[in-house]
């Protein structure tokens, strides 16, 4: 069964798309079959996996729209492995198309479920707001992946997130559930940090990933090259923690 996950959180600059791409080439290099959507208009996803947003013909605004199926717009990251929904400056305005038209939050449920069973996990990147694009994310999704920073600020972003995901569980996606937090950017020298991650361990127990992602020098540089950290320096402490975190997602949602 395919697993479709949202990475969000509204809180900008968390590492949304990092963990996005690297979590995807993660996957891929252990054996699981992988598509990344890209629903931010910045297109930085679809950019750190090697893709030319601005060479796209199709992209996931016209899936949206729909004018092409995921089939005609997904482009395949030769380099990592993973195939592509991409994004680029075109989705923003989506979200003025979308205002009028039918079931404008399940655009993107309907289009991946023809394709799911190309695939073991769709990887959704959604934009820090909560647009329409994030709630076309929400509903199509089985779950939420929260990428986060263990510092003060981020267990308030935390609560505005959880409320979120509960008022889309209520009315829109009965599937829709936090499957777990990912403690990013870690430096465990900070006192602080490790606070509030073991924090985050008391409240919200099993949820809390085991995998914690460091703080990395490598991880920062490997999107100017167009790739994901796993990929451009696959022997970087960030990109091996990524390997495991992928890993860990296949033991936790059963894939073989």
């Amino acid at each position: 069964m395919t697993r479709i996950f949202c990475i969000a959180n509204q809180k900008g600059g968390v590492g949304k798309t990092t963990t996005t791409v690297n979590l995807a080439a993660g996957l891929a290099k252990v054996g699981q079959r992988v598509l990344m959507v890209d629903l931010d208009p910045q297109g930085n996803a679809t950019m750190g996996s090697g893709i030319d947003k601005r060479s796209l013909s199709l992209s996931v605004y016209d899936v949206l729209l729909e004018s092409a199926s995921v089939a005609e717009a997904r482009v395949k990251s030769e380099k990592c492995g993973f195939d592509v929904l991409g994004a680029n400056r075109e989705l923003a305005g989506a979200e003025v198309e979308l205002v009028d038209v039918e079931r404008r939050d399940q655009r993107l449920k309907t289009a991946l479920a023809a394709v799911a069973a190309d695939y073991d996990f769709v990887l959704i990147d959604c934009p820090p707001s909560l647009s329409m694009l994030t709630l076309n994310g929400l509903c199509s999704a089985h779950g939420v992946i929260v990428p986060m920073q263990c510092e003060y600020f981020a267990l308030e972003g935390l609560t505005d997130l959880v409320n979120t995901i509960k008022q889309v569980h209520a009315n829109l996606n009965k599937d829709l559930q936090i499957i777990g937090l990912l403690r990013v950017m870690f430096d465990p020298r900070i006192t602080l940090q490790q606070q509030v991650s073991e924090q985050l361990k008391a409240h919200f127990g099993e949820k809390v990933f085991d995998t914690v992602i460091p703080r990395n020098v490598r991880l920062a540089e490997a999107p100017s090259y167009g790739l994901p950290g796993v990929v451009f320096d696959a022997g970087a402490r960030g990109s091996q923690a990524y390997v495991d975190f992928a890993r860990e997602m296949v033991a936790r949602i059963g894939h073989g």
